[in-house]
């Protein structure tokens, strides 16, 4: 099959879809499939990464929000690039304007909208949340879920990687919505490169001394992470326990979670880790991965600290739940900074070492990429062949 992937979230600044459309360029042309990531870009560009595996770029303008992004202004131009490549199966990576674009295409080809968003978790419940229920919220958000069931009349699948948002996609009548859940890069982070010097350094960084419990927290710097929130449990939770916090990442409101340190010298915010045998490294080497988000579509930074033999301290909702496992870690309800901080203190009163230990046995079966591809891979095959049948 040739796959075209239109990925209007895919930019070269890095971030969970780079890494999921990097993988995927490799686990298509190793199961047969043609690969093309059809992307908004600077200008007009086709690259060659390796056989049957192609970026090609559309000159696009900058998304105002975030200017590491761009994308899709002109559908004419889009559909003459779906002909020109001639698709087996058209991907979509956003339910915005890509999506609407590519569902009035008139090519015969099956499509598949990949949920790599969850607009309302990330803003409108997050905005509006403590003034109105969910239910309200989802009411006066009704031209959204009107956009998805159309979306879901033009796509043959609407593909989540979180149980959490594909049940709340079918109760809002998206029924062509299923879970195939993402995974890690196989063979790159494991227990095995816990580095004692690595943790020591991180801890002294932290002004604390290796006794202390060591939590690193990985993402960008932007109002749905809530790292205020996370920093704000932790220092409760820190009046009771040494406790020292790595935050990595940048992000338009990075001077703000520094901000929310409040000058504590156990709490270091650090620039990205951007060698990725690095990161692995530093990831196995704390003692429990901490997050604050539940916007997460899969939540790979969670995945990736479960496959580094981490505990998952996570929020109750979207992707992020997901991951957790008693007896692993801890969760608490999403966006409730006292019952982090409770459920943090209890963790550490609990014993986070033999927290560790159960993790570190679980991490050798936790779900790869590779995995996700051959689940993705096959359904899109079926649908192909019952077309070329047909």
């Amino acid at each position: 099959m040739r796959i075209v992937d239109v990925c209007a979230f895919y930019t070269p600044a890095g971030g969970g879809v780079k890494t999921y459309v990097e993988r995927k360029l490799k686990a298509g042309p190793a199961a047969g499939h043609e690969i093309v990531i059809l992307a908004p870009g600077a200008r007009d560009e086709v690259t060659k990464v390796a056989p049957g595996a192609i970026v090609a770029t559309i000159a696009a303008p900058r998304f105002p929000l975030d200017r590491n992004y761009r994308y899709f202004d002109d559908e004419a131009r889009l559909h003459a690039a779906l002909d020109t490549w001639a698709p087996d199966l058209v991907e979509v990576a956003s339910p915005w304007t890509s999506a609407s674009m590519v569902g009035r295409w008139q090519g015969a080809a099956p499509r598949a909208l990949i949920m790599h968003a969850d607009p309302l978790s990330a803003y409108a419940y997050r905005w509006l949340e403590g003034l109105m229920s969910r239910e309200t919220i989802d009411r006066r958000f009704d031209w959204y879920w009107r956009h998805l069931r159309r979306l879901n009349e033009q796509f043959d699948f609407v593909v989540s990687a979180s149980d959490n948002l594909t049940q709340r996609l079918r109760d809002g009548e998206v029924d062509k919505a299923r879970t195939i859940p993402m995974g890690v890069e196989p063979g790159h982070f494991s227990p095995t490169l816990r580095d004692e010097a690595v943790r020591a350094e991180m801890l002294a960084q932290c002004g604390l001394p290796e006794d202390a419990t060591l939590l690193i927290g990985l993402g960008r710097m932007a109002p749905e992470k809530r790292w205020p929130m996370v920093i704000e449990a932790v220092l409760a939770a820190g009046s009771s326990h040494a406790i020292g916090l790595v935050l990595m990442g940048q992000g338009r409101d990075r001077a703000k979670v520094i901000r929310a340190t409040q000058r504590s010298p156990h709490i270091a915010v650090l620039p990205p880790v951007g060698d990725r045998a690095r990161l692995a490294r530093v990831m196995a080497s704390a003692d429990a991965l901490i997050h604050g988000c539940e916007a997460e579509t899969f939540c790979m930074v969670a995945a990736e600290g479960a496959a580094s033999g981490l505990p998952l301290i996570l929020p109750d909702r979207g992707g992020a739940a997901d991951h957790f496992r008693w007896g692993r870690g801890a969760q608490y309800l999403a966006n409730d900074t006292r019952h982090l901080a409770a459920q943090l203190t209890d963790f550490l009163d609990d014993d986070p070492a033999a927290h560790r230990r159960r993790a570190t046995l679980a991490a050798p079966r936790v779900r790869t990429m590779d995995d996700h591809f051959i689940e993705l891979f096959d359904l899109y095959q079926g649908r192909v062949a019952r077309r070329v049948a047909a």
